[in-house]
């Protein structure tokens, strides 16, 4: 599991982009990956990273 802070979420559209703690990148993150509650900027997640259809996706996220 890599671990990361949510750079931005929007629920009402259902996706966002969390920021990888180690290589500081942004990754997509989709509603249909996240198995939290409550997304909101600043917070720290645990995902894991797949390969989507146009790069990497957040899937499995959780709120730490």
């Amino acid at each position: 599991m890599r671990t990361g802070t949510v750079k931005f979420y929007i629920e009402s559209k259902g996706y966002g982009f969390i920021t990888d703690e180690e290589t500081g990148k942004d990754i997509f993150v989709h509603a249909s990956g996240v198995k939290a509650e409550d997304l909101r900027e600043g917070t720290r997640v645990s995902y894991q990273e797949e390969d989507g259809r146009k790069g990497k996706v957040a899937t499995e996220v959780h709120v730490l």
